[in-house]
């Protein structure tokens, strides 16, 4: 249990997963239409390339009309060291992979925290068609992987198979303008590369280095044990899963959902984790909207096990989600990461016990909801 002194002084805190001011922003109107004519991701409207989205009811994916990473391209590699400067510093290679988007809702108008529990649960079983479909045929995780269920591709879309094995996928979704997002229909994005990124490659070398150090133990079960013993920072759990605000957080309200018990991947979530898991999601996205009564905005990632790696880095792997959200103070206060933040290290205008203890406070029926309620 931490001390009470920290709420007050300035200290450093240990990120066992790696070795400001605010800015006044105006509110904005989140009153939206079921249906805008005009939005590309919206049922039956046509996309910046030219297809025309089905009339869809659920979830929907399609390839990115503006992939950040190409299929195909030249191949490159920097050339071998040959003890020069150049060939010390200026190093680089190529990356090919495949962008998704996925649309969570046909309904323009809804967020996660509007959706109920077995909208959620469709885009958590979407998510998990589309990882499997990505799998490697050597990686462990192919027995525990269910047969895929997406659409077959159709036109430009091309969605099941990629036409090289990829190493890893990242699925996020950046929520509100606040994170660069242009378009409020509910959606995230999911890219898939030929290369590890560098955040989940760090995180897993960490767990790789607790694993081996700790007698086969995995660190973000451990911790979740931690968290829920001392009950501090937990903001909800349930019997799959750990939402809570890491000792480590450096966003006011940053949040990690932990698997209680060690999962690899989503491929490994039973029917009833990945129920439990959109539960706590859905938690997670109401209280962070209650917390200011607005649209919270936030950038969210799974973090899982690579596509393809070694027997070692699929055991290792555990699965969590990120939630980074910029508010401070209120609902047009957000922080930066600047200056002292930018060149030495972050500082925290609230501490994850205090957070905690907000988020915890913010539970119940969606803010929303009670506004159009009859008086």
């Amino acid at each position: 249990m931490p001390e009470p002194i920290l709420n007050d002084i300035s200290h450093r805190r240990y990120n066992p997963l790696r070795a400001h001011r605010g800015q006044e922003e105006a509110a904005t109107d989140t009153t939206l239409p079921v249906y805008d004519p005009s939005c590309y991701l919206c049922p039956g409207n046509r996309r910046a390339a030219g297809d025309v989205n089905p009339q869809y009811e659920s979830t929907l994916v399609f390839v990115n009309d503006y992939s950040a990473v190409k299929e195909v391209q030249a191949d490159y590699k920097s050339a071998d060291t040959d003890g020069s400067l150049s060939s010390l510093f200026l190093q680089a290679e190529s990356v090919t992979g495949k962008c998704y988007v996925v649309t969570f809702s046909p309904s323009h108008n809804l967020t996660l925290a509007d959706l109920t529990l077995s909208a959620i649960l469709l885009v958590i079983k979407t998510w998990t068609d589309l990882y499997n479909a990505h799998l490697s045929p050597s990686s462990p995780l192919v027995n525990a992987a269910a047969p895929t269920t997406l659409p077959p591709s159709t036109g430009r879309d091309r969605t099941i198979r990629p036409n090289a094995q990829y190493r890893y996928m990242q699925i996020f979704e950046n929520k509100g303008a606040a994170m660069g997002c242009s378009n409020p229909h509910p959606h995230g994005q999911i890219w898939t590369t030929t290369s590890l990124p560098e955040e989940p490659a760090i995180e897993l070398e960490q767990f790789i280095k607790y694993h081996r150090e700790q007698g086969g133990c995995h660190m973000l079960e451990d911790y979740a044990k931690l968290e829920i013993e001392t009950a501090e920072r937990v903001v909800y759990q349930n019997g799959g899963f750990v939402a809570l605000c890491p000792w480590w957080a450096t966003w006011p309200f940053e949040a990690l959902i932990i698997a209680r018990q060690h999962r690899r991947a989503l491929t490994d979530l039973l029917l009833e984790e990945k129920e439990q898991l959109a539960e706590i999601m859905a938690e997670v996205t109401r209280r962070y909207d209650n917390l200011f009564e607005t649209q919270f905005p936030y950038s969210m990632g799974l973090h899982q096990a690579p596509l393809e790696g070694s027997e070692l880095e699929i055991e290792c792997s555990y699965f969590h989600i990120h939630f980074y959200p910029p508010l401070l103070r209120s609902a047009t206060v957000r922080k930066f990461l600047v200056g002292y933040e930018m060149m030495a290290e972050p500082q925290r205008d609230i501490t994850p016990e205090q957070a905690a203890e907000r988020l915890r406070g913010s539970g119940g029926v969606l803010y929303r909801k009670k506004m159009e309620e009859p008086l």
